[in-house]
């Protein structure tokens, strides 16, 4: 398949910018399906297919992959008729970013692991210093890139120690034999969650995200809250298995911190006037419920994690979508200017509200069913729990109601002469969010 890849970027100066676009997503798609085909005949989690010594696959791996060749495949949709003449180091760009996330999740070698995970960092820092509108988009690519490297520094150091001390960086190997059982400190425990901490992010290590978000363009936002934030959650994970001693002794601290920071995070959410910046803090108030879930550490927890991250991958992605749609007709994110929009885009009106009430997991999609599991495995640990549960999903509910009623109803003021129109690709890119989110119930045995 990689090879398959890499022989995309042979054909993109043969082909012209209309047929190359449609062929490369209709590629992804393709992916996407056989993909599909093989996951319904994996059986078990721990069942692992070896590529060779260094990479494999197994359900977890695939379900990221799947999700990782959708989005970017949908993100293609979304720039058709606004990418200009970049097209050719766009696509360039998508394939190295593909590459390297592949290669991510299929990585049995923790060395590669690392390797991967810094360097998807690299076209997505592109995508917001060469199609970012603002210039302080400089200033956002900083600070992502250097929260991210700055905590990756502890984490190469567990790795070097791991190699001394164990003489060997096998994921797979790590796992089985349990090495590091009956090794308890706080530093390596530390050194080992920050880089993921930071990744996903959870409170008071995500403030580059806002930034990365407002400042990026439309598919730039697509890829880092469908994919780039499920590198911290799969990294976890992995980790958890290894390190079960070790996320035992310390998880009720951080367990109750990360709640706590969700609950903090969803207050702020009601009191924001860039809708952007709302939904890049809903992103964390998801992925902290999610880690509360991870670090309970029972048997659903593997299931929950992993519909929590499809689901909000998809999820946030079409709220991103939703609101670039906007942004081209009335060229502005603040609340104040995206009033009474019903009255103009009533049947983007109506995908509003889908995916507002998807968001805070209504039924029949998959967030509901992921967020009842995240609420089992946390009321298991402790009853005590059910405060920052309720906390997290009443505010939940208030900030997605709060979106959709500020933005759809009420009386706008400055654009009376706008007129109603939208696109075929716009309706076509929501059905295709829609789909996989409310079609994943159906078969849910794929967790």
């Amino acid at each position: 398949m990689l090879l398959f890849l890499i022989g995309m970027l042979f054909t993109i100066k043969i082909l012209n910018k209309s047929i190359l676009m449609l062929w490369f997503q209709n590629m992804l798609f393709l992916l996407v399906f056989l993909f599909i085909i093989y996951l319904m005949n994996m059986k078990f989690y721990n069942f692992w297919l070896f590529i060779n010594m260094n990479y494999g696959m197994d359900k977890i791996s695939m379900m990221m992959v799947l999700l990782s060749l959708w989005i970017l495949g949908l993100m293609i949709l979304s720039i058709l008729s606004s990418l200009g003449g970049y097209y050719y180091l766009y696509l360039i760009q998508k394939v190295i970013l593909l590459v390297s996330l592949i290669m991510f999740f299929f990585s049995l070698n923790i060395i590669n692991f690392y390797l991967f995970f810094e360097m998807s960092l690299i076209p997505v820092l592109l995508m917001i210093l060469g199609w970012g509108s603002q210039p302080e988009r400089m200033n956002a690519g900083v600070y992502m890139m250097m929260y991210t490297l700055f905590s990756s520094l502890p984490f190469f150091l567990l790795l070097m120690y791991i190699n001394l001390n164990f003489f060997s960086l096998d994921l797979y190997l790590l796992t089985n034999m349990n090495f590091f059982m009956f090794y308890d400190g706080i530093f390596i425990y530390l050194f080992l969650i920050f880089i993921f901490m930071v990744k996903l992010p959870v409170y008071l290590f995500h403030l580059w995200l806002p930034k990365a978000h407002v400042e990026a363009p439309i598919f730039g936002s697509m890829v880092l809250a469908g994919v780039m934030l499920k590198l911290g959650g799969y990294g976890l994970i992995r980790f958890i298995l290894v390190f079960s001693k070790l996320m035992n002794t310390y998880k009720l601290i951080m367990i109750i911190y990360i709640l706590i920071g969700s609950v903090i995070i969803s207050v702020l959410c009601m009191r924001q006037i860039d809708l952007k910046m709302l939904i890049a803090y809903s992103s964390v108030v998801h992925m902290g419920f999610m880690v509360g879930g991870l670090l309970s550490n029972y048997e659903l927890t593997l299931k929950s994690n992993l519909s929590m991250m499809m689901a909000h991958g998809v999820c946030s992605s079409a709220l991103f979508c939703l609101l670039n749609f906007n942004y081209k007709r009335v060229g502005s994110r603040m609340l104040m200017m995206n009033k009474s929009l019903n009255q103009f885009f009533v049947n983007m009106s109506m995908w509003w509200f889908l995916f507002c009430v998807m968001n805070m997991a209504a039924p029949p999609s998959l967030n509901l069913v992921s967020e009842v599991m995240l609420i089992i495995l946390l009321l298991k640990y402790s009853c005590v729990m059910m405060i920052f549960i309720f906390l997290i999903s009443f505010f939940g509910g208030v900030y997605s109601i709060y979106m959709f009623s500020y933005t759809q109803h009420g009386t706008n003021y400055f654009y009376k002469s706008m007129f109603n129109y939208s696109t075929v690709d716009e309706y076509l890119l929501m059905i295709l969010h829609w789909i996989p989110m409310n079609m994943f119930i159906l078969n849910l045995m794929l967790f």
